[in-house]
């Protein structure tokens, strides 16, 4: 029986833990949290500092396979386990380029892939200087280029009198693209190149945190602009040489232009809804990749909508309680993922629902009312 090593026992590692459930693999996780989600669902749970060369490596010594749940991680443990022979997923080098925004946006340029405009400063006065010499650059985001995540590293600058509160560190400036809709394409690649893509849904964003709050799916977009979407997805994958899944985020303008934002080598909150909704779930679909099995059938079997639940705004910071459970679960059509997570906290993601329909309106209508439901909250 192989042996897969997943670095991160966040939620993502917690979900791929239940899916490899039904595999004949042996999963081992590494992850600094001896509380983290995944510590009750794998086989052995190492706790250690997947951003440390050796720890990383003496983890992966012991795996047939290693793959990822956060990009946060050793880049050059892994290449030191891939030198040793072992299966490493996403490879370290694109995994070099991804987490680095800055050379993130240099690749699309590379292989002409569609981007919105951008510079890259190495401070906060190299960023001033920018501006004051083109002041066409702004409005523009802002974004950290190591170290981001879940809207965090991320700031808008509309206009020279908030560069005072920019980040003083190597970062993007990245023209603000007039977005129509934000579009997500969940796409898998095997050993042998084969790629799937799951259907391109629709994320909704709350503008103050920087996190999706829902999504739909499939997006409510014409068939020519799905199509064009998934043919992107499918080119940044094989651009990357993935292994496994590579979720591509994507701008949509007023005037129908394609804008890849950025992209998460490893399963992704847009595609939580797999789960449910179609015939493979972004979890199984990402072991089948990793571990050299055939890809399942992405197609969907029912509409859905999925919704982020989150520690309420004015929650508290402490342990977790769950309010309004029963009452979400009698809905027909919804189910209910909560991480196993202590604490929460205003804002941290604590669980996801998915309401599946016949429509993609009745399941957003059903999971508005799952999130109106569950409030998540301090004890």
């Amino acid at each position: 029986m192989l042996t897969l090593g997943i670095l991160g026992g966040g939620q993502l590692g917690r979900m791929l833990c239940q899916a490899a459930l039904d595999l004949p693999v042996r999963v081992r996780v590494l992850d600094p949290d001896p509380h983290a989600p995944a510590a009750r669902c794998c086989d052995e749970f190492v706790v250690g500092d997947f951003n440390d060369e050796a720890t990383v490596r003496a983890f992966g010594e012991g795996c047939d396979v290693v793959t990822i749940e956060i990009e946060h991680v050793s880049v050059a443990g892994l290449r030191a386990l891939q030198a040793l022979g072992k299966r490493v997923y996403p490879d370290p080098a694109a995994l070099d380029v991804i987490q680095d925004k800055g050379a993130q946006k240099e690749f699309y340029r590379r292989h002409d892939l569609p981007t919105a405009d951008y510079l890259l400063a190495a401070s906060r006065a190299e960023l001033a200087a920018h501006t004051a010499n083109n002041p066409a650059l702004l409005p523009a985001f802002q974004k950290l280029r190591r170290g981001g995540y879940d809207g965090n590293g991320v700031r808008s600058l509309p206009d020279a009198a908030a560069l005072g509160g920019a980040f003083d560190a190597p970062s993007v400036l990245e023209a603000r693209v007039e977005c129509a809709t934000e579009l997500a394409v969940v796409c898998a690649r095997s050993e042998a190149g084969e790629v799937r893509a799951f259907p391109v849904v629709e994320m909704v964003f709350d503008p103050h945190t920087n996190l999706v709050t829902a999504l739909a799916a499939p997006a409510a977009v014409s068939e020519e602009i799905a199509a064009r979407a998934t043919a992107i997805a499918v080119r940044v994958c094989e651009a990357f040489g993935t292994v496994g899944l590579l979720a591509v985020e994507l701008f949509l303008t007023p005037g129908g232009e394609l804008l890849v934002n950025e992209v998460a080598p490893r399963p992704h909150n847009s595609g939580h809804h797999t789960m449910e909704a179609n015939h493979v779930s972004q979890f199984q679909q990402h072991l089948r990749a990793v571990l050299g099995l055939p890809l399942g059938d992405t197609a969907p079997r029912v509409a859905a909508a999925m919704v982020n639940l989150l520690g309420a705004a004015d929650g508290g910071d402490g342990p977790a309680t769950t309010h309004g459970l029963a009452e979400a679960l009698a809905l027909p059509g919804v189910a209910v993922h909560l991480y196993g997570k202590a604490r929460t906290r205003p804002h941290r993601k604590m669980g996801h629902a998915t309401a599946v329909a016949a429509t993609v309106q009745e399941a957003t209508a059903t999971a508005a009312r799952v999130a109106a439901l569950i409030r998540i909250a301090a004890a």
